[in-house]
């Protein structure tokens, strides 16, 4: 198979998944094999969130909506064409994937494939309802895809690479069993604001995309804020009131209610408006409903502390403060060249052999 029927597959699925929206599904007829997969695509996003109730319709659908958008041929061509990927030795790649938001380990999925090797995926039981069922829809229309694609509960056996996800814990066992073979292994890491008091309410009310997707979930959430010495609140809890109706959510609701009894138990000081609570710490990865800051005094302090913290940042969202940052409410639109902690992994999997 060579790279462009890859590639035209790919973007068949993008075609097919435009069709379901936010703002409602609407059947084209001119997708391929769309009397077969509509209606059973449409049951597996209410079966999403039924297995999982983070994982709401709208928030299963705006993740769906960003793949819509890059599963293109031009962008899936102008990614991958910067590479050697017309081998003929295609091997196994196991990936392990994570949970936390809808079709997280999607990237990886297509980043395997595209890349011409096999994949053997073992997905968390928290988002195995949608990737199957997308792959089940890639092989019916490019039936070669069968023999390359293959998922398992069981324990990963005869594979030549491993790509696997998870928390710092799962992270050290990861490395112990994967360690001899060729491999990528991700640790927690979190997503920065950095704000200087000058940001429009429309900037920091797009910073509100960043931090309530997906509850706070992704790993490009932003978990913590970066503010100025005297940052004044209370034009940012202004920007953030538009999203005030997620404290309707049960499981998010039960979150805010416990951490802030743990914190005024413990005497924390907050700032809290009824649905997002702020707490002064130095660390990153801030609970649901939490966000953590730190103050700054410079931005030549500031890039210091980011450069040792590099590890623990997927994503840094400023205003231009910072070379290659994100620009606010863009965290949960990556790219198709946004690889998770920085990791090329088009270009390790080119070298699989």
């Amino acid at each position: 198979m060579l790279l462009n029927d890859r590639i035209h597959a790919f973007s068949e699925l993008g075609n097919f998944l435009k069709q379901f929206k936010t703002t409602g599904n609407e059947k084209i007829n001119t997708v391929l094999k769309n009397d077969d997969f509509f209606e059973g695509m449409d049951n597996k996003i209410m079966s999403a969130h039924h297995y999982n109730g983070w994982f709401t319709v709208e928030n299963v659908l705006f993740s769906i909506q960003q793949w819509a958008d890059i599963l293109t041929k031009e962008k899936l061509h102008n990614w991958v064409s910067v590479y050697n990927l017309e081998h003929n030795n295609p091997k196994t790649i196991a990936v392990i994937m994570a949970g936390n938001i809808p079709l997280v380990g999607f990237h990886d999925f297509i980043s395997v494939l595209l890349s011409g090797h096999k994949i053997i995926a073992k997905q968390s039981s928290n988002d195995d309802q949608l990737l199957s069922y997308l792959a089940s829809y890639l092989v019916a229309i490019e039936p070669r895809f069968a023999e390359y694609i293959s998922f398992t509960k069981e324990r990963l056996t005869d594979f030549n690479a491993v790509i696997a996800t998870g928390s710092n814990n799962t992270a050290r066992y990861f490395d112990y069993y994967f360690g001899k073979v060729p491999n990528i292994i991700r640790q927690n890491r979190n997503s920065v604001a950095i704000l200087t008091g000058k940001e429009t309410e429309s900037q920091l009310t797009s910073l509100g995309e960043d931090i309530f997707r997906y509850y706070g979930l992704g790993c490009r959430s932003v978990s913590k804020l970066m503010i100025p010495e005297g940052y004044d609140f209370d034009k940012f809890f202004k920007a953030l009131y538009p999203y005030n109706d997620i404290i309707n959510g049960a499981k998010y609701a039960n979150n805010y209610d416990y951490n802030k009894a743990v914190y005024l138990m413990s005497n924390y000081k907050l700032l809290e408006n009824g649905f997002l609570m702020l707490k002064e710490d130095e660390s990153y990865a801030s609970p649901i409903a939490t966000l953590f800051y730190e103050t700054y005094n410079s931005k030549s302090e500031l890039t210091e502390k980011l450069e040792l913290d590099k590890d623990k940042i997927q994503c840094i969202i400023s205003d231009n403060i910072i070379e290659n940052s994100v620009n606010f409410g863009e965290t949960q639109c990556p790219k198709l060249s946004d690889y998770a902690d920085g990791i090329d992994i088009i270009k390790f999997l080119s070298k699989i052999s």
